[in-house]
């Protein structure tokens, strides 16, 4: 059965075999060649070439043993690197006969399509290279005898650490019993360990193949594994630009082992992705984001895709929503993700302010960047901004709930109507953005993160701010539920609780139980108390990616945030002194 709807096969043959080869897409356009892995067909790229095939001319086939396309004979010395290069050639020539192709290569996929990146005849064919969970034998077999050579415990750690995530590959070089069990009782239990461990969904994948494919598919490790990484070739070096993605939660390949890679690859573009090994089924939303954009720059003249900002290699194409984008914390996060390359959506309810933020965000390092007027409090205009969202730009990969408006005032001074402004904006606001955005990430099933920024004010209880503590305090703990709901589909969710921070929110917070005059007068000192502290929204804005990248619980940012922190959970009762003292206003 294949999933590869609209797909047209031809058959090619090459060295003994007859392989499978699919096309979607307009010919005319750049050629994309997708390369599986073990112990894959062809479809393990559906979802992926489905996205590609609207702007690419996209290629799929099934390697020598695999899915469709017929097996050597004998198995023996049947799947060498040079014979999979002559395959590769083969396809090439038939779909692309005029232009170099684009190649992109998973798990074993990756490993020969490295081979055909670096050896001499290939060069001219290949225009870039996606790399992704499957290193080059050569490259991987000097990264070993560099550590044998020059043991170090950092380096002999390493080398202990993939040796154990290769286990597997011990076990495949054992005579017969791969294929006894691929052909019994794992080839069946096969599809749902993928769904359990990896999260990968059915949807006619694997193939009814599989037991064959992975039967036949152990014969690239026997052929390959140990003579090329005893002897690795010295001249391994890629002669076209080479986009790497590294899924940070792969069971079989360790980061470390790409970590000399621009010594190999000098056109070199990094990507990570929180995600385990399988992103082709697991991910293909954001691969083919990212394939899209590295064809793309290479088609138009680049080496590499544009975004150098910090943390380009996590965010780069992916879409942020970040609400209360007009000004302080929110427009400095906004700029943060657009110069790591993200797509943004800047939501503020001034116009004029989420405009700025757009434009200056395109002119940061965001690819695309747009602008949408909504109070956050306002529930069918929020529910309206994700359906748009959805519908004109994607599901959002990040979510940054910032929207927040200050009070200050007694609790006995402070109305209803002041209670219920705070609420709306401060936690419902958060609980709209959580509840319409994360049910899209959870029904796409790829993951994501959303990011609710609290306060230090949180956990650190106020006479004068019994309002707005609450409110954040409702956020704090709202974050930690959901965190615990969306841990099991990959969604992460961080509580940021800044302290004082030097942004508007000082001159624009309200007081209560006092008259126009003495507001203003208020709020002209907190500003001025704050801009004396001078810790600017950009620190927040940095905490805020690294929390995402690392994917924190709860980030206290300044240091009275950390302090006040550290007093809530070891000296509760100094804190609750503290927060008798009368504020200097």
């Amino acid at each position: 059965m294949t999933v590869l709807k609209g797909a047209r096969e031809r058959r090619v043959r090459t060295g003994g075999v007859e392989l499978c080869v699919a096309e979607l897409g307009d010919p005319d356009r750049p050629t994309v060649v997708l390369v599986h892995g073990y112990p894959d067909s062809k479809e393990v790229w559906s979802e992926v070439a489905a996205g590609l095939a609207d702007s690419f001319h996209v290629v799929l086939y099934d390697v020598r043993g695999h899915g469709r396309s017929t097996a050597p004979q004998p198995l023996r010395g049947g799947f060498t690197l040079e014979k999979l290069t002559d395959d590769f050639l083969a396809v090439v020539d038939a779909v692309s006969p005029d232009r170099p192709v684009h190649l992109v290569g998973h798990d074993w996929g990756s490993v020969q399509s490295w081979e055909f990146v670096t050896v001499k005849r290939t060069e001219g064919r290949i225009a870039s290279f996606t790399s992704m969970s499957g290193p080059s034998l050569d490259h991987f077999g000097h990264w070993i005898h560099a550590r044998v050579k020059r043991p170090t415990p950092r380096r002999v750690g390493q080398l202990l650490g993939q040796g154990a995530k290769s286990w597997y590959v011990y076990l495949l070089h054992t005579p017969v019993l791969p294929e006894l069990a691929w052909r019994g009782p794992l080839g069946k239990t096969w599809p749902r360990i993928l769904e359990r461990v990896e999260r990968v969904p059915g949807d006619g994948y694997p193939t009814s193949s599989l037991p064959t494919d992975a039967a036949h598919g152990a014969w690239l490790y026997r052929d390959n594994i140990r003579p090329r990484l005893r002897r690795p070739r010295a001249d391994a070096y890629a002669h076209a630009p080479v986009q790497l993605v590294t899924p940070l939660g792969d069971a079989f390949l360790s980061e470390k082992l790409y970590s000399d890679l621009e010594q190999w690859a000098p056109q070199l573009t990094r990507r990570t992705l929180p995600a385990k090994h399988w992103i082709p089924r697991s991910r293909p939303d954001q691969l083919t984001a990212w394939i899209s954009e590295f064809v793309t720059a290479v088609e138009g003249g680049r080496s590499e895709v544009s975004a150098k900002g910090r943390h380009a290699d996590r965010f780069g194409g992916q879409l942020v929503v970040v609400t209360g984008a007009g000004s302080g914390i929110g427009r400095a996060t906004a700029f943060a993700f657009a110069e790591a390359g993200a797509r943004v959506v800047a939501v503020d309810r001034d116009a004029e302010s989420a405009a700025r933020t757009a434009e200056l965000s395109r002119l940061i390092g965001a690819p695309e960047a747009w602008a949408e007027t909504v109070d956050v409090a306002d529930e069918q205009a929020m529910e309206k901004l994700a359906e748009k969202v959805a519908a004109e730009y994607g599901v959002v990969d990040v979510l940054v709930n910032n929207a927040g408006i200050g009070l200050s005032g007694s609790f006995l001074d402070t109305t209803p109507e002041d209670w219920k402004k705070v609420l709306d904006v401060n936690l419902w606001g958060v609980i709209h953005g959580c509840r319409l955005f994360g049910k899209q990430m959870a029904e796409r099933g790829q993951g994501g993160h959303i990011v609710n920024t609290a306060s230090a004010a949180a956990y650190q209880p106020s006479k004068a701010l019994p309002a707005y503590s609450t409110s954040k305090a409702a956020v704090l703990m709202l974050s930690e539920c959901l965190r615990a709901e969306l841990a099991g589909q990959g969604i992460g969710v961080t509580a940021i609780c800044p302290g004082f921070v030097n942004t508007n929110i000082t001159s624009t917070a309200r007081f209560a139980g006092v008259d126009a005059t003495e507001e203003k007068r208020r709020q002209k000192k907190s500003a001025r108390l704050y801009g004396l502290r001078n810790y600017p929204p950009e620190k927040v804005a940095d905490a805020i990616l690294r929390a995402v990248v690392k994917n924190q619980a709860v980030v206290p940012v300044t240091p009275e945030a950390r302090g006040a922190h550290l007093m809530s959970r070891f000296t509760p009762r100094a804190l609750r002194a503290v927060a008798r003292l009368e504020p200097p206003l």
